[in-house]
């Protein structure tokens, strides 16, 4: 049935069929090419991985970026990077990775944060006379970042399909997502001394920067407050996306005062439609896990990398290039779906910690958003800076080639993750 599934998914994948719908179908198929197994088993595997208590975390995770990011307190961040970096050199550059990074304890997504930032800070560095390739190759890599660093939707995927817990790999994740953020500053240190291009000179005083941090602390503080919540077990993930929500709340009426109900309204949509198709795809993918499990095909594969390749380093070097390679195509929920219960048991066989494997996986996978030729991120970006795509991917190399590294170390130093 596995083989039968894989050749249905890949032909409608070609034909670009919306991923959820084309894992529900080719599990469909395969349950049916088996001839003794009732088709009433994928709806059933679809019905149950909704009923899920954790899988409550992410809607109100999204919609706690969704009341965070809309309105006053997503431009007090922004507002706060740019003043901050504008008098490095590359400093405009250096806003998009260091707003990924503030964003991404409240965002959560790599894709939102692509759109958001890129809509807004692009067109600035446009204006400051950077090329709109390289604003855009900035862009498509930095977003990466907000996977990184808690709360990251990739990250509870990975801890629904593997057992692991919602908070190690939170707290994984913030030493790789800093490195990965110092390395890309770095970058844009380096290409804008390069080039040529002068330091912008800085009209904000250090009083004025104090009050706009103070401003923008309540929401840095965010992140803070999840990684205490979940590392002391004061409460449960889902329990935290909630209470993410109230402080979301609380902030906008008590604090910024700009939280209107047409406001509220459309960020409740705006999360419910992202919610949707996350869980269409989760859906989906619990019915293509069941196919795998009944075929017993992730305990064979594992079994088969046991028997015919000893090395670790190998094995490690493998499930690294499939990942990419699977990444280019496939977003990151789907990919982490499909890979997590085939990889899991591999992992387990050469004794590689599943927190490292998480943090290999969504590493990976981000890096997919960016690479050519299919590239979630990479499209948006070139878009919104109207850059061609071959262009954007020549100043591309250098934000990868860093990538790359952050992501081998993580791979062989399990001190990364595991501290």
């Amino acid at each position: 049935m596995t083989i039968v599934m894989v050749i249905v998914f890949c032909a409608l994948m070609m034909l670009a069929v919306p991923v959820g719908y084309a894992l529900i179908i080719a599990a469909g198929v395969a349950v049916l090419f088996n001839g003794y197994l009732p088709l009433s088993i994928v709806a059933q595997q679809i019905y149950d991985q909704t009923q899920s208590f954790p899988m409550l975390a992410l809607p109100f995770f999204m919609l706690a970026g969704t009341l965070m990011l809309g309105g006053e307190l997503g431009r007090q961040l922004l507002e706060l990077a740019s003043h901050a970096m504008q008098r490095w050199r590359g400093g405009p550059l250096s806003t998009t990775v260091v707003s990924s990074v503030v964003f991404g304890g409240v965002s959560g997504s790599a894709v939102a944060n692509a759109s958001a930032l890129g809509s807004v800070l692009i067109p600035w560095q446009k204006k400051h006379g950077f090329p709109p390739a390289l604003c855009a190759a900035n862009n498509a890599t930095s977003a990466v970042i907000d996977v990184l660093i808690p709360p990251s939707i990739p990250m509870i995927l990975f801890s629904l399909v593997s057992g692991v817990s919602v908070a190690n790999l939170f707290v994984a994740g913030i030493l790789p997502g800093i490195l990965m953020a110092a390395s890309f500053v770095f970058v844009c240190w380096f290409v804008s001394v390069r080039r040529g291009c002068a330091s912008q000179p800085s009209q904000t005083s250090r009083r004025q920067l104090a009050t706009l941090a103070l401003k923008s602390l309540p929401a840095v503080l965010l992140p803070v407050l999840i990684i205490l919540f979940l590392r002391f077990g004061l409460a449960t993930p889902t329990e935290v996306a909630v209470l993410s929500v109230v402080y979301s709340l609380a902030l906008s009426l008590l604090y910024y005062r700009d939280l209107t109900w047409k406001r509220f309204c459309d960020n409740v949509v705006e999360a419910g439609m992202a919610t949707g198709v996350v869980m269409l795809v989760i859906m989906g993918s619990a019915a293509v896990g069941w196919v795998l499990t009944f075929d017993q095909a992730p305990q064979q594969m594992a079994d088969w990398v046991a028997a015919n390749i000893s090395s670790p380093i190998v094995i490690i070097l493998m499930m690294n290039i499939l990942m990419l390679i699977v990444g280019m195509p496939l977003d990151m929920p789907p990919a982490i779906l499909l890979l997590g219960p085939i990889f899991v048991p591999l992992a387990d066989t050469i004794g590689l910690d599943r927190v490292q494997l998480g943090l290999m996986m969504v590493i990976n996978l981000g890096i997919g958003l960016y690479t050519p030729p299919i590239g979630t991120t990479l499209f948006i970006s070139s878009s919104i800076a109207k850059s061609p795509l071959g262009e954007t991917t020549r100043e591309l190399w250098p934000f990868f080639a860093m990538a790359m590294t952050l992501l081998l170390a993580v791979s062989f130093i399990p001190a990364l993750t595991l501290y």
